[in-house]
């Protein structure tokens, strides 16, 4: 089993430590808080070894699992990779790009494995259909939150749409080829509700909206695609799936039939696929481990974290225009 720790104790951090401390895949063997003070009473509360140093932690592992403030990210990246040591690092996965692509050139030159925490991609409802999702012409994804003073110390778009940002670059085979958005400050320094809109080379448009002052929670995506719609409900882990495919000729009774004007008819049909219960933020880190053994390329790769924060970053430089 791979020994592994985790710096941070916080909110996310706790949780990190709950499940790893379940998991099959790591022996969990301590963690780290700058606030002492704190990390003394997790301690002594749950049971978890806490170290008083990122180098003690460091030194005893072969993984880091890095859940620290974002501003601290390249930090204590740096560290452990350094020390010849994988990290899993929280979206995102550094405060600017630059450091992100520090990041991935050290984990080169060090020869390690690093994968970015955009849990999405582990929600059953994204799981059961993206397979299905082939060439989108047209997404719409909305992700709206109840007001939360935890995260408004970063703009919403790198709280809440990067998640989406990175769903979106998963599925879109093909470049950015360009950015508008907009935001509005309410009640924050930075922008608490923002629209963005990417095209893409192929001729893709996603149109992105997030909020951290709605009065409801919603994380949901469409995807539009030659003969299909396909609606994924992250919040409620549940998805939509409506193909269309030619009519046959003599339909059934309780067939779902349109006809265009050219006199073309097509069947619409639904799809169901089975969504299948996990724990996605369990499932993202035993992932990981799996890649580390087997030498196999991370689920989520810096990469495509940096890529995630870059598309981010041009969003909310829309925003100064």
């Amino acid at each position: 089993m791979l020994k592994i720790g985790v710096l941070g104790a916080g909110h996310l951090g706790k949780i990190h430590l709950k499940l790893l401390q379940l998991s099959t895949q790591y022996e969990l063997v301590g963690f780290y808080d700058e606030d002492l003070e704190n990390g003394k009473k997790i301690a002594e509360e749950f049971g978890y070894k806490q170290f008083n140093t990122i180098e003690s932690l460091i030194d005893a592992v072969d993984v880091i699992d890095i859940v620290t403030p974002t501003l601290s990210h390249c930090e204590c990246a740096a560290v452990a990779i350094k020390s010849g040591k994988h990290v899993f690092i929280e979206k995102p996965i550094s405060n600017t790009v630059a450091e992100a692509e520090e990041i991935m050139a050290l984990a080169k030159e060090y020869g390690v494995k690093g994968q970015v925490g955009h849990v999405e991609r582990f929600n059953p409802a994204f799981i059961a259909t993206k397979e299905m999702i082939e060439n989108p012409m047209f997404i719409e994804a909305h992700r709206l939150a109840e007001f939360n003073p935890r995260g408004t110390d970063v703009p919403v778009v790198l709280d809440l749409m990067i998640h989406d940002i990175d769903v979106i670059l998963s599925v879109v085979n093909s470049k950015v080829k360009s950015i508008s958005g907009s935001g509005v400050s309410v009640i924050s320094d930075t922008p608490d509700i923002a629209n963005a809109r990417i095209e893409f080379e192929n001729g893709c448009v996603a149109n992105l909206t997030s909020s951290r002052i709605s009065l409801k929670n919603m994380r949901k995506t469409r995807f539009f695609q030659k003969d299909a719609y396909i609606s994924v409900d992250f919040l409620e882990k549940a998805c939509e799936v409506v193909k269309m495919k030619d009519a046959p000729e003599n339909p059934g009774d309780f067939d779902m039939i349109l006809q265009n004007a050219e006199g073309v008819k097509k069947q619409i049909y639904f799809a169901n696929p089975t969504v299948a219960p996990n724990n996605a933020i369990l499932d993202e880190l035993e992932t990981f481990a799996a890649a580390i053994n087997g030498n196999t390329t991370p689920i989520v790769t810096l990469e495509q974290g940096t890529d995630a924060l870059r598309v981010a970053y041009q969003i909310i430089d829309c925003f100064k225009s």
